[in-house]
């Protein structure tokens, strides 16, 4: 199946560069391109792709208001930001807003099209590097449980292998990195995500995320 993208960037090289990346690859096709955020809803609405890689800093409407309006108006594109900046903000910024992965700039070419698979299949995805801001956010706004106590005692139910499958979850690896890294299925890598999820009581992946982190079964510097 095609994923058609949406490329949201004001850096016309920027796009260029990207576009011959994911042209590349023989199962996406880029439909249309914005320079402002503004231009970006437009085409959603108008050409319905499947995903938008989408910038923060843009003219006038900037990416995380461009995807809470995509979210908000129910279109059915997912958004992955693609970005130059690590910082919190626009990571918990941009989750809020709806966005399914947040992968930087400097990400490899192979790293981009496994991403963009990644998120139009539904999964998301957040960057290795900035899972630890995300976590000191979360901490700091009251966004995760305040002590470590009480998210020990939400991974406290898991197997060792569902231990496992949340440790890589957190160190920012994808359900097909999962798989390759355990020697299972794809498929048994997301029911074990699935159950994970519901054990722990975390609505998405960053929520499990910052539980792990809390508890203490990953540490910032822990390498992925």
């Amino acid at each position: 199946m095609t994923v058609r993208v949406l490329l949201a960037d004001d850096d016309a090289l920027m796009r260029a560069g990207v576009g011959v990346v994911l042209r590349a690859a023989p199962d996406i096709e880029v439909v249309g391109e914005a320079a402002d955020g503004l231009r970006a809803v437009e085409l959603c609405r108008s050409l319905a792709p499947d995903l938008v890689l989408m910038d923060v800093r843009m003219p006038g409407v900037d990416g995380i208001e461009a995807t809470r309006r995509i979210v908000a108006a129910g279109l059915p594109s997912r958004v992955l930001v693609l970005t130059t900046f690590r910082h919190d903000e626009y990571v918990w910024g941009a989750l809020r807003a709806g966005a399914s992965g947040f992968l930087l700039k400097r990400a490899s070419p192979e790293r981009l099209v496994d991403a963009v698979h990644t998120v139009a299949a539904g999964d998301t995805l957040l960057d290795p590097s900035v899972t630890h801001d995300l976590v000191e956010h979360f901490v700091r706004r009251g966004g995760a449980p305040a002590d470590r106590g009480e998210a020990s005692r939400r991974l406290a139910g898991l197997t060792p292998r569902e231990d496992q499958v949340l440790r890589l979850i957190a160190l920012g690896h994808s359900n097909e990195e999962i798989a390759d890294l355990l020697v299972i299925a794809e498929s048994t890598a997301k029911s074990h995500i699935k159950r994970i999820l519901a054990k722990i009581g975390a609505r998405d992946r960053a929520q499990a995320v910052v539980l792990a982190y809390q508890s203490g079964l990953v540490t910032p510097h822990q390498n992925p």
